[in-house]
């Protein structure tokens, strides 16, 4: 944890407060009011991009105790920022109160003014952010006005939390693609399907909710086309009143072979569908999916003529994703993993087998996701399956 400020007597006489309230700096209020917003920023999770998604808690000091006096989180659609919503609900209570950011506050003039400047000019004595934004655009000045205003600013309580919810903005803007997050479910002798099945239920119903609510908390969803050829998936979020939650539904298909007649684009009016089709995709099929109303994104080839996946998350990134689950299938599971662009992964272990015409995970799951590069950060069972997670080392 860093503290920019110089001290706490030397903020408190440069900052606007108000009266009776002082700045109070202790390590267990902040983090428990940091645990806070960093629940809050979860629950936004799916809803913010292109922004990530932040969340703000100004707390002000009275005779009876810290008070909340405004809360805020980024709204759908990446506006206003989650300062400007709890700033707003403050009002002059803002002025000699702490607040607490899960992500820096932005410092430049983009579709909208500086946090950092609405929060100095609603008088707050003490800024508490989790982290730094890697964004170049911030990187630091945010911390740094509030510091210049007067403002007492410490930096880092609940870093590891924050830097976990914001990965996809991290990953968008230190590398260009965004957070990818493999879930796959795997029955008791290594299978994800059966051949010539279609879906077949490997886990029961509390392990699919668990999905459901996966799909809400990321930008989109992805699957290769032979997953939807095979399975002809929906992939919404079918969680009682979150259907306005369904991400957007991205397939990579090479060939544009995504049929006009499937569920998704049947569907298309219940969330986006984009596919991310080859360079050398036939003109009529792209123009018959764009009439559709699918978003066709040309991504350039690579092996074997098949897509470049570095070069599609690239293009995924630019359009605004910061995260995006795959669900299937195997081969793409495989090229991800290969490639080394899997930053999550959440497989589900049913109990049962599927036998020898199965298909088989692929080879660094059916081991374990012996994963060398990856560190298993959950185990949690979800009635008679079990949730195994992992993280890439380094995240």
């Amino acid at each position: 944890m860093t503290t920019l400020t110089r001290s706490t007597t030397d903020a408190a006489a440069h900052a606007p407060r108000a009266p009776g309230s002082a700045i109070r700096c202790d390590a267990d209020r902040d983090r428990r009011f940091m645990a806070a917003a960093l629940g809050l920023a979860r629950r936004g999770l799916g809803r913010t991009w292109p922004n990530p998604s932040v969340a703000a808690i100004i707390v002000a000091e009275t005779d009876a105790g810290p008070v909340v006096v405004g809360s805020g989180v980024t709204a759908a659609g990446g506006r206003p920022h989650a300062e400007v919503v709890a700033l707003a609900e403050a009002g002059i209570a803002a002025r000699g109160a702490t607040c607490y950011v899960t992500l820096e506050p932005c410092s430049h003039h983009g579709k909208s003014p500086p946090c950092s400047d609405a929060l100095i000019a609603a008088g707050i004595a003490r800024l508490v952010s989790a982290m730094e934004d890697p964004n170049p655009q911030v990187a630091g000045a945010g911390h740094r006005a509030l510091e210049a205003s007067g403002a007492a600013v410490t930096v880092g309580v609940g870093a590891a939390k924050a830097r976990d919810i914001a990965l996809g903005h991290i990953l968008r803007v230190t590398e260009g693609r965004p957070m990818v997050t493999l879930k796959l479910a795997v029955s008791a002798d290594g299978m994800i399907g059966r051949q010539g099945q279609g879906q077949v239920a490997i886990t029961g119903r509390q392990a699919r909710a668990r999905v459901h609510l996966m799909r809400a908390e990321h930008d989109a969803i992805a699957v290769g086309i032979g997953t939807v050829l095979a399975d002809d998936p929906d992939l919404t979020c079918r969680l009682p009143g979150m259907a306005d939650r369904s991400p957007v539904r991205v397939v990579f298909d090479t060939n544009a072979r995504l049929p006009l007649g499937s569920r998704m684009v049947q569907g298309i009016a219940n969330a986006p569908v984009w596919a991310v089709v080859g360079e050398a995709a036939p003109e009529d099929r792209m123009e018959a999916l764009q009439a559709a109303g699918v978003v066709v994104i040309a991504a350039p080839s690579g092996e074997g003529g098949h897509i470049d996946l570095h070069a599609a998350l690239t293009l995924l990134a630019v359009r605004g994703l910061t995260s995006v689950m795959v669900e299937g299938g195997a081969a793409l599971a495989s090229s991800l993993l290969s490639a080394g662009l899997v930053d999550r992964a959440a497989i589900f272990n049913g109990p049962d087998e599927i036998g020898a015409d199965g298909i088989a995970a692929p080879d660094m799951v059916r081991v374990g996701l012996a994963f060398s590069r990856f560190t298993e950060t959950e185990t949690r069972g979800f009635g008679p399956d079990l949730l195994r997670g992992f993280a890439r080392e380094g995240d």
